[in-house]
């Protein structure tokens, strides 16, 4: 268990004497007397004068948002009852729940994109629910609004969700009277991400549905959110002032006022009551506050939730889908795995599986094997922060503690042959050896990019062989010597090697090196290269007088004593002597073809290593991973394992344990062990699991990553000791991981910075169900009473990723038909057809149609399904701006969108660019563009220059690079341009490629990676890489990418079908093409070489 810093226990301490007040109390909404709100993943009444709570809902998953209907008989809320998130009712003093909406949820969404299909409350009227849905959207800030009825309801109106006209939204709420409604267009309710200023920051609209005007009452820097509707106010939530508070809009007199000044806390969640209902009640540091809006007076409710001790209970739990490190003993006859914070170990065949730790407060993790298999090293913070510790390998001695005063995230340590050392690396790149005996630390390298993790021991105990990299981020393998405490490189100056591993008679060194300098050229498109398969194995030799390990062989009728004796086993009672002069030239290559090679590692006289295929952006590799032993005495390869995730050695050489498709196997370390596999039962990893140790300690170790990781040291200026001890006290009223992941989410957020995620762990959620999609879209007709097809998703049938049911051939549906029964069940108007799409995923679907609302001449059409939609919304849009631009060009511009900077997006580069770059123009469409990493390979092409041509009498015009665009381009952004997608268009300027039109975008770019999961599978990610441009200066982040020409796309013009952005770039790029035509180069009249 963590000991805990002072101030951390007195708070614990005084959270837990405040035994009548519940904190972390969420999503609350108000009617009349009574209060509901989400706690531990459940929703639960209370009066509105505080007390006891009483419990609404008890299912698997979480219920959220909920929402009393206008007369207080219904609550509606989102809820997992049936494993995804879908819009449910539930009556108001408890009952059965309903789920009113059935097309599948994207999700589990990651937690800063919140949840699809959000309750955020009712008609005025009480007939129908207002929610936000993905449903029709490609991309995650699409969401729109919908109503959905009530069943009674339903059953006159049809069950469908009906879209409000807004083609894109966040929070709304009605008008009183129901004929208008104000909302934020742009949605980032759960970002982690406070004071935030870029392009991204919401701002609110009254928006009139019979005029089509929408008219911004907020446009303020910052962040204003969640709108309240009541009498001729809008009331918000702002952080104009640093904090989250409430804020009023006069529609009258179109004046904004402040109406609280909380300066710790934000205002979260603010729900106003019912019409004529004068108050608005909010969370703010967990507790529940009402606002009079008439007086202004607020008043705190003090609820107390029955605490059930769930979190307090000890629950023995499945661990075996969340290890996280492993090692075999000596002899290959027990396993240990590092599985959600404990170390337990599992026998070969015979014995019991032992938790040698059983610590639910702590997070163990990259067990080692002593030499002699009696005792385990391993990191830990139990003690507060990351330290070597050591356990007894029958768990009957406790763990002893092994180094002190480490304070950084520590990787996993090495033993040394003889058992005197550990080395142990951290993440700041420093490498240490560790004296078992006494913990005394000694610090040998430090890696100034990044953090040392291949580092080996030589046999005899009296070196240490790692890789580290120098000012051309290349590595170098490096000998650090124990006797004389020197460390030299032995790479040479320019080679790239990696991952040393010494011989077991201590004579060479063998490493993995780059030496395929052949490149695999680009097969169509470009004259490129990459660099694969250009990994080889070698041998150093460590002496001088050391003869060829592979000469040329000759077989004699006598054996030499030093011959095939490269594995024996040899004891040193000093250490070994190594030549360093002259030591990068004495190489040989292992008689292997180049290969993408790693893990390398040496057993008894064979080389054990991987072989990964190539490596492809968003398809698998062209070939699974394998595990290899080569032999060196008879230069034989066996394959071992195939699929693998990894691999681990045993001490002595003899056994491997191999990771192979969800599986482990132990087998002989050797060629012979192709032939004989031991299978490993590691079904029986149970640990036990209390929620309360685990929260605290997920909490401290994300508070250590940030503090750890940042990208300064100065964390922004903000005292992050005092953050934490502001925020540790709510950690002891969280009763569900979700709470936990909101109160590390509003810590974090205090930084100010992009990128600072946490999202997942044990949620505890429902299996999601699956259902099969038709790809096209639904409308009840009121007038026939039958459901009809409003779009047909087309898709490119010949392409998987947008495989369109509805087109497909043989098919023959049309937009206007009816769909009048799904395999054979007839749907009547309170029938949602999605309900009967439910689980049917990868089926055969039947569905009745006609082109009139009669079963008469109706025919039956068979079709298979796909599992999401997503693709070919995303396909629709692109293709309808492509022919726009095509249309209102003359064929003269192209159009290439880039949704994201990751595998969609280079997808969809090489699919849209290289085909137009015969046009005369192109826009290059950045909107919505998701983030990712590809954005210098596009940067790349299109900033290629023509510098040469070549013509020839057959071949026509070839430009020189090629692949690069002759024309003029211009590149659209808008505020959800994000990540590398603010980069792009930055970029995209300085590169003088064209102008920027649209809107300034989102400005988060500093870079994140992953240093490993959370305890219970969760997912944090720090903000590590800051982006400067000369000067030098911090660039884009927290601000955004401003266009050159901004342009709106008001609400007004997108329901007229325009799109000004895309029409501006039209004129920019027709105007340039007028006043400097682009014209490919044409070859020179021919040369007249007669020599006359």
């Amino acid at each position: 268990m963590f000991r805990l810093p002072l101030a951390i226990a007195l708070a614990f301490a005084a959270a837990a004497s405040l035994a009548s007040q519940t904190k972390l109390l969420r999503h609350p909404d108000i009617h009349k007397d009574q209060l509901v709100f989400t706690y531990g993943g459940d929703l639960w009444r209370a009066p509105t004068t505080g007390g006891t709570a009483t419990r609404l809902t008890s299912t698997p998953g979480v219920e959220l948002f909920a929402k009393f209907s206008p007369d207080g008989r219904w609550i509606a809320f989102t809820g997992q009852v049936n494993g995804d998130e879908q819009v449910c009712v539930v009556p108001s003093d408890g009952g059965e729940v309903r789920q009113l909406t059935w097309y599948p949820a994207n999700g589990p969404l990651p937690t800063r994109w919140g949840y699809d299909n959000q309750v955020y409350g009712w008609a005025p009227d009480g007939t129908a629910v207002l929610f936000r849905s993905l449903r029709e959207a490609w991309t995650l800030t699409g969401g729109k609004l919908f109503t959905v009825a009530l069943p009674a309801v339903a059953r006159r109106r049809g069950a469908l969700p009906v879209s409000l006209p807004m083609p894109q939204a966040g929070a709304g709420d009605f008008s009183p009277d129901g004929k208008r409604i104000v909302y934020a267009p742009l949605f980032r309710d759960f970002r982690t991400w406070k004071r935030y200023q870029g392009g991204w920051a919401q701002e609110l609209f009254v928006f009139d549905p019979a005029t089509g005007k929408a008219d911004n009452i907020s446009n303020h820097v910052r962040t204003d959110r969640d709108p309240m509707w009541i009498d001729e106010r809008i009331w918000f939530a702002s952080d104009r002032t640093g904090t989250l508070n409430l804020w009023s809009y006069d529609l009258k007199n179109k004046t904004v006022h402040q109406e609280t000044s909380s300066n710790m806390w934000d205002v979260r969640w603010p729900s106003a009551g019912s019409p004529g209902d004068h108050r608005i009640v909010y969370e703010k540091g967990g507790e529940l506050f009402w606002l009079d809006t008439n007086t202004r007076q607020e008043t705190a409710i003090t609820i107390r939730v029955p605490n059930e001790g769930q979190t307090k209970r000890h629950q023995t739990v499945d661990a075996s889908k969340m290890i996280e490190g492993y090692d075999l003993s000596p002899g290959g006859r027990r396993a240990v795995f590092a599985a959600r914070g404990d170390l337990l170990t599992v026998p070969k065949e015979h014995g019991d599986v032992r938790n040698l730790t059983s610590s639910p407060g702590a997070h163990d993790k990259h067990p080692s094997f002593s030499p002699d298999g009696t005792t385990i090293a391993f990191v830990s913070d139990r003690s507060g922060e990351e330290q070597l510790w050591l356990v007894d390998h029958a768990g009957e001695q406790p763990a002893r503690q092994l180094t002190m005063g480490l304070t950084s995230m520590l990787y996993g340590g090495e033993w040394s042959p003889d058992q005197k050392w550990l080395a142990v690396g951290d993440k700041d790149g420093v490498l240490r050896v560790c004296e078992v005996a006494t913990g005394k630390l000694t610090q040998i390298a430090d890696e100034p990019r990044g953090q040392l993790r291949d580092y080996r021991w030589s046999p005899c105990s009296g070196h240490l062989a790692f890789s580290m990299s120098d000012t051309t981020e290349l590595p170098h393998v490096y000998i650090w010597s124990m006797q004389d405490k020197q460390l030299r490189m032995v790479s040479r100056a320019m080679s790239n090697d990696s991952e040393p591993v010494w011989g077991p008679l201590g004579e060479r060194l063998f490493f993995r090196g780059l030496r395929g300098f052949q490149p695999r050229l680009a097969g169509v498109y470009e004259w490129d290269f990459q660099i694969d398969r250009g990994y080889g194995l070698f041998a150093l030799a460590l002496q001088k007088q050391l003869p060829a390990l592979f000469g040329q062989r000759s077989d004699e009728a006598v054996e030499h004593e030093d011959d095939n004796n490269e594995g024996e086993a040899k004891t040193f009672d000093s250490p070994i002597q190594i030549d360093f002069e002259g030591l990068a030239d004495r190489v040989e290559a292992v008689p292997l073809p180049l290969d993408n090679y790693w893990g390398l590692s040496i057993a008894n006289g064979n080389l054990l290593y991987a072989r990964r295929g190539g490596s492809y952006y968003g398809r698998s590799s062209d070939k699974p991973t394998t595990l290899h032993a080569f032999s060196l005495s008879d230069r034989k390869e066996a394959q071992l394992g195939s699929g693998i995730r990894g691999y681990s050695l045993s001490p002595d050489g003899e056994f491997t344990m191999i990771a192979a498709n969800d599986k482990f196997v132990i087998t002989k370390a050797s060629p012979a062990g192709k032939d004989k596999q031991h299978p490993l039962d590691v079904s029986g990893l149970k640990t036990e699991k209390v929620a309360d140790d685990e929260y605290w300690q997920i909490f401290h170790e994300v508070w250590r990553r940030y503090r750890d990781f940042f990208y300064v040291a100065n964390m922004h200026g903000h005292d992050w000791q005092g953050l934490r001890d502001q925020y540790a006290p709510l950690v002891a009223h969280a009763r569900h991981r979700s709470d936990l992941n909101y109160v590390i989410g509003e810590m974090i957020a205090e930084l100010g910075v992009g990128h600072a995620y946490i999202s997942g762990g044990d949620l505890g959620a429902p299996p999601r169900p699956t259902a099969a999609l038709p790809g096209m879209t639904l409308r009840f007709d009121s007038q026939s009473r039958r459901f009809q097809i409003t779009k047909i998703l087309k898709g490119e049938n010949d392409h998987s990723t947008y495989r369109s049911p509805a087109t497909a051939v043989g098919v023959n549906l049309s937009e206007g038909d009816y769909l009048l029964a799904i395999d054979g069940q007839e749907l009547e108007p309170g029938t949602n057809p999605y309900e009967l799409l439910q689980g049917k995923a990868g089926r055969e679907l039947r569905l009745l149609v006609n082109n009139r609302p009669t079963t008469d001449s109706a025919r039956t059409v068979r079709m298979q399904t796909i599992a999401s939609e997503q693709k070919l919304h995303y396909l629709a849009w692109v293709n309808h701006n492509r022919e726009r631009v095509a249309k209102l060009s003359g064929g003269k511009l192209g159009y290439v969108h880039l949704p994201d900077m990751g595998a969609n997006g280079i997808r969809e580069f090489l699919k849209q660019y290289y085909p137009q770059r015969d046009k005369l123009g192109l826009v290059v469409d950045d909107r919505y563009n998701g983030g990712g990493n590809v954005s210098e390979m596009v940067i790349n092409r299109l900033q290629r220059e023509l510098m040469m041509c070549t013509f020839g009498r057959t071949s026509g015009f070839e430009p020189y690079p090629r692949a690069g665009f002759h024309g003029h381009m211009v590149c659209l952004l808008n505020e959800t341009s994000a990540s590398d997608g603010d980069i792009f268009p930055a970029m995209f300027r300085r590169a003088k490629l064209g102008q920027l039109i649209g809107k300034r975008s989102w400005g988060g770019i500093i870079g994140i990676t992953n240093r490993g999961t959370l305890l219970d599978g969760g997912t944090v990610n720090v903000p590590e890489f800051g982006n400067t441009e000369p000067g030098p200066k911090w660039t884009i982040e927290g601000y955004g990418v401003d266009p050159d020409i901004e342009i709106d796309n008001d609400l007004a013009s997108v329901l007229r079908g325009e799109d000004k952005q895309l029409e501006k770039a039209i004129e920019v790029l027709l105007a340039q093409i007028a006043n400097d035509p682009p014209a490919l180069p044409t070859a020179p009249p021919a040369p007249v070489k007669t020599g006359r």
